[in-house]
């Protein structure tokens, strides 16, 4: 009984992961390399208005793309809004 119990266990996690997997994917194909305004807050103040070339990546609480105006590569830490654009 322990033992089918933990089967059980199991295949509901790899279940519920696959599920995640299957909707990154999604979002994924849908999102890559299109464009969106970011804008972005630090204790309530904006600290940066603009629009990227292509897809934001997201990492530990900072958002990287490249900047549409300047062309760099750039980084941000803080409270973001990020609105992808139609094609």
């Amino acid at each position: 009984m322990k033992t089918a119990l933990t089967l059980l266990a199991v295949a509901g996690a790899l279940a519920s992961s696959a599920c995640t997997d299957s909707k990154r994917a999604r979002n994924d194909a849908t999102w890559t390399d299109r464009p969106a305004d970011v804008t972005c807050w630090s204790y309530g103040t904006q600290t940066y208005s603009g629009r990227s070339t292509g897809k934001v990546e997201y990492d530990d609480g900072r958002i990287s793309f490249v900047d549409a105006a300047t062309q760099r590569y750039t980084t941000i830490d803080g409270e973001c809004r990020v609105v992808y654009l139609p094609r």
